[in-house]
């Protein structure tokens, strides 16, 4: 028997108060601590989370001084071990405690400890990735009263939009969000340490727009370019579940984008991107404006939904105007700027624009002037009709021509406390569209799609909006 030394097993899937209040018990019964962790193949389904992740968070906590897998049985590792004290839970006192029987094979002596607290982190992020309860959403009752809209006239406006033809061409990304619980400061360098809990993909960028758009009822007809990798099969099986007809051109030579979100406790610490900034081949350009070109022959809007990865080379974005305009389609573009690239006055002669302040800025390398000046200068250097000035917590700015004139006006966030506002973009392009093509003026259009975005950034993750929710925020 190895006096001093406390010896508790468990399978460990999230380190919650309840295991620390078990750790610094037995810790404090003896002089070093062992852990076991049970295997993947001994716990079953009881492991959440794959046996290196559970044993390294384990590890990585300061009061443990020695962590193993226990492959075979607990009670084989505590007669190989031989500690001074075996540590259980208190509420496995008055259950059938098999480990009995292997301390006392040498001498040992099973404690229980003082207390504990039924906690899951698991519980936490299943609410996290729920929608966020409506009471947050509030309707801008003076912008409505000034510019005559109603709730009505809302609800009306969204009946059209079923079996509308849309086409969206753009870059396709899949978000992937990796839960994880904080286990504090590492002790050998200055770092956050983490272990992952669980992992949800979403599919992202032009793909989720095209999938909004069909969740809204239109017919749409999605088009990109992939990597031949298990992320753009994702991208098929989702975009087939949300009824999105598409064409997926595979490029050998790049990964399909994959962006990663570390999140704890509501919060993002860190995300990663697996990705390829350059432009597709010429070849794949002209494939893209060839099968666009054939489906843009009877639809009423075509979206580039522009994240700067490649896809939308200038040659295709011109061709596709062009051929746009003839079919006399209504033509909408999004272009989110990475760092200081892009460029949304790129996208020549269309009939809305929608940046943030900081990509209309980048646009016209103009840090200075006000925003109105900026939403105006905006539109006149893409030729656009409208903007919708995306301003984050403030809202957004809408400005455009009716006649000879310029108006302008603001509509604030209407979400009091967002949970992600990764997608909230996405979703106020995809519903101002469809609202301005079945013939919404630029203030309805502009409220449905700061109501999608308020909707969109009370839940975490990007998933398509629907005219139900919508619908509901409107009969409140």
């Amino acid at each position: 028997m190895k006096n001093g030394t406390v010896f508790v097993s468990g399978t460990f899937n999230v380190l919650h108060p309840g295991h620390l209040r078990l750790l610094k018990f037995a810790k404090d019964s003896g002089e070093r601590l062992v852990v076991g962790v049970l295997s993947d193949r001994v716990a079953g389904v009881a492991a959440h989370v794959p046996q290196e992740f559970r044993l390294e968070a384990v590890k990585m906590h300061a009061i443990v001084d020695e962590a193993f897998l226990i492959d075979d049985s607990v009670n084989d590792a505590i007669r190989k071990i031989q500690p001074s004290r075996v540590v259980k839970g208190k509420e496995h006192k008055t259950k059938d405690n098999p480990e009995q029987e292997a301390v006392d094979s040498y001498g040992g002596k099973l404690l229980f400890s003082s207390g504990d607290v039924v906690f899951t982190s698991l519980d936490l992020i299943r609410r996290e990735m729920a929608i966020q309860e409506p009471k947050t959403i509030t309707l801008p009752i003076d912008f409505m009263a000034r510019r005559g809209v109603t709730k009505k006239s809302l609800s009306l406006l969204l009946s059209k939009m079923k079996d509308m033809k849309v086409v969206v061409i753009g870059d396709t990304i899949v978000d992937e969000y990796i839960s994880c619980d904080p286990l504090g400061m590492s002790e050998e360098d200055p770092t956050i340490v983490v272990t992952p809990i669980s992992s949800k993909k979403f599919i992202g960028g032009a793909a989720i727009v095209a999938a909004h758009a069909a969740s809204l009822g239109a017919k749409v007809k999605y088009f990109s370019v992939v990597g031949k990798d298990e992320s753009a099969q994702f991208c098929r099986d989702e975009l087939t579940k949300f009824n999105v007809d598409h064409e997926l051109i595979v490029d050998d030579a790049r990964p399909t984008t994959l962006k990663q979100r570390f999140r704890s406790r509501g919060k993002t610490l860190l995300r990663v991107s697996h990705l390829v900034q350059r432009s597709v081949d010429e070849p794949i350009q002209k494939n893209l404006v060839a099968s666009v070109k054939k489906a843009c022959a009877n639809a009423d809007l075509l979206i580039f939904s522009d994240f700067n990865y490649g896809c939308l080379h200038q040659n295709v974005v011109d061709q596709l105007v062009v051929i746009a305009t003839t079919n006399k389609m209504r033509i909408v573009a999004d272009s989110q700027s990475s760092s200081q690239i892009g460029d949304i006055s790129r996208f020549k002669n269309t009939d809305l624009i929608t940046p943030t302040e900081r990509e209309a800025r980048l646009a016209l390398r103009n840090t200075e002037d006000g925003l109105v000046v900026i939403a105006q200068s905006v539109c006149l250097s893409a030729e656009a009709k409208s903007v919708t000035l995306k301003l984050g917590e403030q809202g957004v700015l809408l400005h455009g021509r009716w006649g000879k004139d310029w108006e302008t006006d603001q509509i604030p966030a209407l979400n009091s406390a967002p949970h992600d506002v990764a997608g909230a973009g996405d979703c106020l392009l995809v519903a101002t569209s469809l609202a301005m093509t079945v013939g919404a003026n630029m203030w309805e259009s502009g409220l449905l799609g700061s109501l999608a975005a308020a909707i969109q950034v009370g839940r975490v993750g990007n998933t398509p909006i629907t005219q139900n929710e919508l619908l509901h925020e409107l009969a409140e």
